[in-house]
């Protein structure tokens, strides 16, 4: 059988819950981990695999370097520096850019054919940078992009709504931080567009509250504690879980766009399908005139966000 094999760059809070969950999904069989801190990797990897000797699936988990992105099946750029309180995550660019550009021509330079699946923050501006420096096909890069906004959307209707998050089909749209927006035109309950539901519940809806609540979610987790890593690494694996098995599901992630929306050329959460190769395609949702609006808004900042990038 097929040996899947995953090469995690960084090994701080959000690399080390992304491998703690590939290992509890038991869909990859090799974790390593590179870290410019070569202790603190070697570190995080022992303290996993002794987690995953109680695992139903046996994971390698190791420290590495690059020579071992040549036969990985997949990379998770995971490097970075978290956002403090107050921040938004578009002001950790300086500090993250520099980072990758220490990261890029190292990965450039080795056999990698996969996936690159980027969580570093700000994660649609660092997917854009990653794309031009490597010079991959695009369909090869992407982020996680609105994954977890959509996770906190649904949390958020939950709350609102008193009803099982798992029966709301949302998604979050445009950049992974504070303008992303919410299709509400869109949003199923059961089945049923919310907006033709009857009922008090309903009608009381306040939709900007929802979205304020979905931005907020984040910030409150790393006011508490100091970072967010438990959702992300769950989104990880699910990422990696539809490449792995090239199942086609449909989720919400920083893709590059070649026209849709009415948007080129940058990275932007949207709904696409994902298998071995990546990006399989973008999802078009339709859009009332106020919700395309809103994404366009959302596109116009991380575009300036991808220049200044692109100028450090």
């Amino acid at each position: 059988m097929k040996q899947f094999k995953i090469v995690i760059i960084g090994a701080g809070h959000v690399g080390s819950h992304c491998g703690y969950s590939l290992m509890q999904y038991g869909d990859v069989d090799e974790i390593v981990y590179i870290d410019i801190e070569a202790e603190k990797a070697s570190a995080q990897a022992a303290d996993i695999a002794d987690a995953g000797i109680f695992m139903p699936h046996p994971v390698t988990v190791r420290a590495g370097d690059y020579k071992d992105c040549d036969d990985a099946d997949i990379v998770v750029l995971a490097a970075g520096v978290p956002r403090r309180e107050g921040q938004t995550r578009l002001d950790t660019l300086g500090d993250s850019i520099a980072c990758m550009q220490d990261i890029a021509p190292k990965l450039k330079a080795t056999q990698f054919a996969g996936p690159l699946v980027c969580i570093s923050n700000p994660a649609d501006v660092i997917a854009d940078f990653m794309y031009r420096a490597l010079e991959w096909d695009s369909s090869r890069i992407f982020s996680t992009g609105t994954a977890l906004d959509t996770a906190r959307c649904k949390r958020a209707f939950k709350e609102a709504l008193d009803i099982d998050a798992r029966g709301v089909d949302c998604f979050v749209l445009g950049e992974h931080g504070d303008s992303s927006m919410i299709p509400f035109s869109a949003v199923r309950v059961g089945g049923q567009l919310l907006r033709s539901l009857k009922g008090s519940r309903y009608a009381e809806l306040d939709e900007a509250a929802i979205l304020k609540r979905t931005h907020m979610i984040g910030m409150e987790v790393v006011i508490g504690k100091g970072s967010t890593e438990f959702g992300i690494g769950t989104v990880l694996a699910n990422v990696v879980r539809a490449i792995v098995h090239d199942s086609h599901s449909v989720m919400p992630v920083s893709a590059r766009l070649h026209g849709e929306y009415g948007h080129r050329d940058l990275h932007i959460g949207v709904p696409a399908i994902i298998g071995r190769e990546g990006v399989l395609e973008v999802i078009e949702m339709p859009l009332d005139g106020a919700e395309q609006k809103s994404f366009d808004q959302s596109c116009e900042i991380v575009l300036t966000h991808n220049k200044m990038a692109q100028s450090l």
